[in-house]
């Protein structure tokens, strides 16, 4: 973190040396550069000021992302099918390592749940505002009248967790079976009961994965998924502990969205919480992401203060 500060201060240093030539030689084209150096500048100190809000010590970690399609059938799960889309461009977009861990398909289309890995610099704290209910109206592509439907799905976002640090399974505590891959995978997939079901006993918690054909590493995966779960489980008791120390209730279901996508009668993508929203509803569902990320950021941080 030092070096990264130590490193914006000489790239400033050196940008005032630019100036300096610049106004000796009076040459456009050191304009240009010096324009461009200084914009650069401004996006990585930006940057560098919102990562020093992250407070949670796991905000630096790496992700896990799960989205889960809601109620409405096809429409909730093509729903759910462009949010995956829209995080892993996001995750492309900044350089980030995503890699899908497990995919459950919809009946006729899009998919009724999606489990991600997102790995990079601080890809935990940026995604955390992202945990919630996402709605999206629009004129449905499915609807033979092609009339107007809301859909709704889940996002969760849990930070990886280290497999000794942080949570210990026992083998007693897990229920393991096997079953075949129902979802699209070739032959082989349907044949060999190659799919992981691991259930954690003290808590209830299930985690399915069918992605690989080994069946060794669907169970690798799966416990990797169950950790992360049981995380976020063990830091949600720690928040609501702490908020009815202050008096404070948190409220968490379906009934609190955080953010809208409205593609007809109008275009528009709103966060609840923060109040930031823009029309180019494309771009966000392509994975331009920051302008919410950010704003969520700097209002939990006022919100904390």
């Amino acid at each position: 973190m030092v070096e990264r500060w130590r490193g914006l201060e000489k790239r400033v240093a050196d940008a005032g040396e630019l100036l300096a030539l610049m106004d000796e030689a009076g040459d456009p084209a050191l304009l240009a550069e010096l324009q461009q150096e200084v914009a650069e500048l401004a996006r990585l100190v930006e940057e560098a000021e919102l990562e020093l809000a992250f407070s949670s010590e796991y905000d630096s970690r790496n992700a896990i992302l799960a989205i889960h399609a809601g109620a409405g059938g096809t429409e909730s799960q093509d729903w759910a099918e462009m949010l995956l889309r829209m995080y892993l461009r996001w995750a492309e977009r900044r350089g980030y390592e995503a890699e899908v861990l497990d995919t459950s398909p919809g009946e006729e289309a899009g998919i009724k749940s999606a489990t991600v890995s997102i790995s990079g610099r601080y890809a935990c704290g940026y995604l955390k505002g992202e945990h919630g209910v996402h709605r999206l109206v629009r004129l449905s592509p499915f609807d033979a009248d092609h009339l107007r439907h809301t859909s709704f799905a889940l996002v969760e976002v849990m930070p990886e967790a280290e497999e000794d640090a942080d949570v210990e399974i026992a083998p007693e505590d897990i229920r393991v079976d096997v079953f075949r891959s129902s979802g699209p995978g070739g032959q082989h997939m349907q044949k060999t009961s190659s799919a992981v079901r691991i259930t954690h006993l003290p808590t209830g918690l299930v985690v399915t994965c069918q992605s690989e054909r080994s069946q060794y590493q669907n169970k690798e995966t799966a416990l990797r998924i169950l950790r992360s779960r049981l995380l976020e489980r063990r830091l949600e008791e720690q928040a609501e502990e702490r908020a009815r120390l202050k008096g404070k209730r948190i409220s968490a279901g379906w009934g609190n969205q955080i953010r809208s996508y409205v593609l007809h009668p109008y275009r528009m993508v709103k966060d609840h919480r923060t109040g930031h929203e823009t029309a180019d509803t494309e771009a966000v569902l392509d994975g331009d992401l920051d302008g919410f990320i950010t704003a969520y950021v700097r209002w939990l941080a006022g919100t904390e203060g």
